[in-house]
């Protein structure tokens, strides 16, 4: 018992010092808690268990609902944050290291309290709902997702016609993904490596698999630490925007002979397989910030190995045939969460705080089934907010400026 007193305690630090920081989610908590708006409804959500997410749970709580949490990822679990939810009344279900049925156990165990509304990372548990769970969702108001990769996954279920909810796309509100997706992934991902090699970034060649949001957030921060940048794109658009911002662009079978550090961060599967693996340099080193661990294809370089071995935490070490040594993160699950703490803390700030306003819109309005983009007025109030925190006075455009913008003629 003592131990799990300390585990509840170390968790309320971590916890207590993320809500130092999260101006805009705590004044939105502030405007809404006498109402106690989510009063009697359940909520059930599957995060990243760390301490933003829990000052997100507990705002959730603090304004009346019941909440159940599984985590999103083995290894991004935190289980001294887990504990003090847990203390706190929220039910979680998950654990570090949980194993693949373990997992999807604990989705279904999340999703028994019977949700009104559901917060998703990857839509596992609404992908869920839609087959072994479906007696729920006639009950279900809506639900949220948070990421690229699990709108993505909405998008195929709505053109095939099965999409029986409304949810809301948050991770496409510009409070979203032009600050966490950019600036939040870019300084993560910088962080897991870091804190999991220790290596120098400067002088290496750093090939960056995917330029969306989070791609270019890491390009950027890798350029600034001093890496040339390969950027690797199967879209024309987007391999001329990396170009434009100085980085190489190239096909991965290029790049693979080329680059030093790997990370991928397209959504989609096998970026980096036999034929790429077969060509690098003795000690490349390979991580992965795409959400699953299916990017970097681990089944190859299992059939290339001869013998791999721990070389330090969070590293496997892939020993091939001809001596050469590929060095994989975090098991190829996201790097940044799983060796390291996610996004700054600001930054989840934003993300939280659109969740929340969305839980709150979804409760007080009837969603039609499909994908739904974030309520414009909610988008802008989130940062609008986060300015008041910064001290930031916008400009006021006046009258005749507001007209002028409205006419068609000079």
């Amino acid at each position: 018992m003592k131990q799990d007193k300390a585990l509840v305690e170390e968790g309320l630090k971590k916890i207590s010092w993320a809500w130092n920081f999260m101006p805009v989610l705590r004044s939105f908590e502030a405007e809404h808690v006498d109402k106690q708006p989510l009063k009697n409804k359940r909520i059930c959500t599957c995060l990243h268990l760390e301490a933003k997410t829990a000052c997100l749970l507990l705002t959730l709580k603090n304004l009346g609902a019941e909440v159940s949490a599984a985590g999103s990822n083995p290894l991004s679990t935190q289980d001294d944050v887990c504990a003090a939810l847990s203390a706190k009344g929220v039910r979680v279900y998950s654990k570090r290291g949980m194993s693949a049925r373990e997992y999807v156990a604990n989705l279904n165990k999340a999703l028994d309290i019977e949700p009104h509304i559901v917060i998703d990372d990857g839509a596992d548990l609404i992908a869920l709902l839609h087959t072994e769970r479906q007696e729920m969702l006639p009950n279900i108001r809506g639900a949220a997702e948070e990421t690229t990769t699990g709108i993505n996954r909405l998008k195929a279920m709505e053109s095939s016609g099965v999409l029986a909810l409304g949810v809301i796309a948050v991770n496409d509100a510009k409070s979203k993904f032009l600050f966490d997706n950019r600036y939040g992934t870019g300084q993560s991902v910088v962080d897991g490596i870091l804190r999991t090699t220790n290596v120098l970034i400067a002088g290496k060649v750093v090939v960056v698999a995917g330029y969306g949001w989070c791609g270019r957030g890491v390009a950027m921060r890798m350029q600034a630490l001093g890496a040339k940048v390969i950027v690797v794109e199967a879209d024309p658009h987007k391999a001329f925007e990396a170009v434009m911002d100085g980085h190489a662009a190239m096909s991965m079978k290029e790049a693979a002979l080329l680059g030093d550090l790997f990370l991928t961060l397209t959504g989609n599967r096998d970026v980096i397989r036999k034929e790429h693996f077969e060509i690098m340099k003795d000690g490349a080193i390979l991580g992965n910030a795409g959400h699953f661990d299916v990017e970097i294809n681990k089944k190859h370089l299992e059939e290339l190995a001869v013998d791999k071995t721990v070389s330090r935490e969070n590293i496997l070490t892939y020993i091939l045939k001809d001596g050469r040594k590929l060095h994989l993160l975090a098991e190829g699950r996201l790097v940044n969460l799983a060796a390291a703490d996610g996004h700054p803390i600001e930054i989840m700030d934003l993300s939280f705080s659109t969740q929340l306003l969305c839980a709150l819109h979804i409760n007080d309005n009837s969603l039609s089934a499909g994908v739904i983009p974030v309520p414009e007025d909610i988008d802008r109030l989130v940062v609008k907010r986060k300015l008041e925190t910064m001290g930031v006075t916008l400009e006021e455009m006046t009258e005749g400026q507001k007209d002028y913008l409205r006419s068609w003629r000079e």
